[in-house]
């Protein structure tokens, strides 16, 4: 079973910075895909960042220019560095692995950590 953690959220002021970072534990399989979701209160869970196994990466209009999506094998860890960070930024983000097994896809999900941007 797979176990992803989060963790860097917090409360930051508008033009700040904050860095995200997932960890995996558990099974170590090749995930297709590894990035960030976030969810805002009263909307729906949407796609912030992702790089897959071939290391393609691909960024959410909203964020493009002010986030960067890295990993780190070694480590099995993937960091998402937020700058410029927004007050449309807040909302919990949530750590995402897919992995696909050659006949059904499975995600899974860290608990969310809170990021919080306001003066």
């Amino acid at each position: 079973q797979v176990q992803l953690m989060e963790s860097g959220g917090g409360l930051v002021q508008p033009g700040g910075s904050l860095r995200l970072s997932c960890a995996a534990s558990g099974s170590f399989f090749i995930f297709r895909t590894m990035g960030w979701y976030r969810q805002a209160p009263g909307k729906q869970r949407e796609s912030v960042a992702a790089i897959s196994s071939a290391g393609s990466i691909n960024y959410a209009d909203s964020v493009k220019g002010r986030f960067t999506i890295s990993r780190d094998n070694a480590k099995n860890t993937v960091d998402l560095q937020m700058n410029s960070l927004k007050p449309e930024d807040t909302a919990v983000y949530y750590c995402h692995r897919g992995r696909w097994n050659g006949s059904s896809w499975t995600d899974y999900w860290g608990q969310g950590t809170q990021v919080t941007v306001s003066s």
